[in-house]
């Protein structure tokens, strides 16, 4: 295990509110729950966390959205990317449709044409362009990977890791690499996943039965719950949205003993405000939510001996790491560093 201490990132998908429960529209485009991330930074200052704004169309767009995100960037608290809503973002050619959501089931021009405009609008905002992307609901495909490396982007953090939603439309990351890795389809793009994982006392298995988990069977069977409550495996993610501070605690714990050494804490902008998201329905649940923050965030840094980074932080580390190897490698010896990137690379098809 390397000697490095854990490393955690936060990235905010930050989007125009929706009713969650009803179909995608194009005309849900408001932002106004934007500056109410204010509170999550009484946190985020305190303990010296700089979280990713990964913005969408609609964000870039407004100005009130902009100016505030611009003052937490412009004052070094905030980094900002790019976050692909395709119904809200121009040019508006296909059909508004739940598998249309999964910006890799587009065709692959109209899909670069959208990342180009939201790019571009991002640029014309804050005066440089993006180079952090995520694909909203994880819709990320090798024509998306394509995409943005030909537009200058360095990261990606779309891949949601154990999680096949292929009965959804999108694309199945059962099998993808939970750690970051370059590329296949773009290797000169960094891949920082979703934190997703397993804990219990059969936690080792859980990524070979990661499909199971999102079995409609399993599920009419209660076998995944079945498995948790019998503290055999469970899966989880980090992040504050239905998922208790406990819970991610005990993830990262279980992580932290398989040797993962770099976190991200990911959630929507819209649960700042309540009434915006299943999560946050009340002035007491907001408090909560904002407390769970702050008690992983407290966890990691003085019981797992954690530090937090930034995206760009971990690019150029891993570049400088990639370069040094590469000056190492001799002829005849395969090369020090060798990025887990072919099963990536196979689940990130589109």
């Amino acid at each position: 295990m390397s000697a490095r201490a854990p490393e955690l990132l936060v990235i905010v998908d930050t989007e125009e509110e929706f009713d969650w429960s009803k179909p995608f529209s194009r005309a849900n485009t408001a932002t106004r729950s934007i500056p109410a991330q204010a509170a999550a930074h009484r946190i985020y200052d305190r303990l010296g966390v700089v979280p990713t704004y990964v913005i969408d169309y609609p964000v870039a767009t407004d100005p009130a959205a902009v100016a505030f995100l611009r003052r937490l960037k412009e004052e070094g608290r905030a980094e900002i990317g790019a976050h692909l809503h395709p119904w809200v973002t121009p040019p508006h050619q296909e059909k508004v449709t739940s598998r249309n959501s999964y910006e890799c089931n587009l065709p692959p021009s109209l899909e670069r044409s959208k990342i180009a405009a939201l790019t571009e609008a991002i640029e014309s905002a804050f005066g440089e362009r993006p180079t952090v992307f995520k694909a909203g609901r994880h819709g990320f495909g090798a024509s998306t990977a394509r995409a943005i490396s030909a537009l200058g982007y360095k990261v990606d953090c779309s891949l949601l890791p154990y999680h096949d939603m292929r009965r959804d439309g999108g694309p199945d990351f059962a099998r993808a690499c939970a750690e970051p890795h370059w590329l296949y389809a773009a290797p000169n793009v960094l891949e920082v996943p979703v934190t997703n994982g397993f804990f219990g006392r059969l936690a080792g298995v859980g990524p070979a039965i990661a499909h199971l988990f999102d079995n409609p069977g399993a599920a009419k069977l209660h076998i995944p719950g079945l498995l948790g409550k019998a503290g055999l495996v469970t899966r989880s993610r980090l992040s504050p949205e239905g998922i208790s501070a406990p819970e991610q605690c005990r993830l990262l714990d279980a992580l932290v003993k398989q040797g993962q050494q770099v976190f991200t804490l990911v959630y929507h902008s819209p649960s700042l405000v309540p009434g915006n998201t299943p999560y946050v329905r009340s002035e007491a649940e907001l408090a909560a939510f904002l407390a769970t923050i702050e008690q992983v965030l407290t966890y990691f840094r003085d019981r797992i001996g954690g530090r937090f980074t930034t995206l760009t932080e971990l690019h150029a580390r891993m570049s400088a790491e990639r370069a040094e190897c590469a000056r190492a490698a001799r002829p005849g010896r395969k090369p020090q560093f060798d990025p887990p990137v072919a099963v990536a690379g196979r689940s990130a098809r589109g």
